[in-house]
């Protein structure tokens, strides 16, 4: 599973709160707070669509970036990544059940009865 890095994971979120596709110069100017070059918000921009995070189209002479995934799907996939990483599924999934909240859990028995 491809992993963020921290200014990657800002960017990601700020994406994924946003409606419509995003330009580097409003990014740029969403993480205004972090003082960054506008070069580097490119840079980051062409690495997350490089790595399938994020999809670009030409908006006039700039590109418009929108997520190739919603962030819900991102996570399944750091789960799933996660998983895999276990010697045992079973008793990693086990450990995951009896972390949850009740609340959680009933979420689950309400997905899991919709798959059958």
């Amino acid at each position: 599973m491809k992993g963020l890095g921290e200014l990657e994971r800002a960017v990601m979120e700020l994406l994924w709160a946003r409606e419509a596709p995003a330009t580097a110069r409003d990014v740029s100017r969403a993480l205004a707070d972090r003082d960054l070059a506008h070069t580097t918000v490119m840079t980051v921009l062409d690495r997350l669509a490089k790595k399938d995070f994020l999809v670009r189209e030409r908006d006039g002479r700039a590109w418009a970036y929108r997520p190739a995934a919603s962030r819900e799907s991102y996570v399944a996939e750091l789960m799933l990544g996660a998983l895999a990483m276990s010697g045992d599924r079973d008793a990693a999934l086990a450990a995951f059940a009896r972390s949850v909240t009740d609340d959680e859990a009933a979420a689950l028995r309400r997905v899991l009865e919709g798959l059958t």
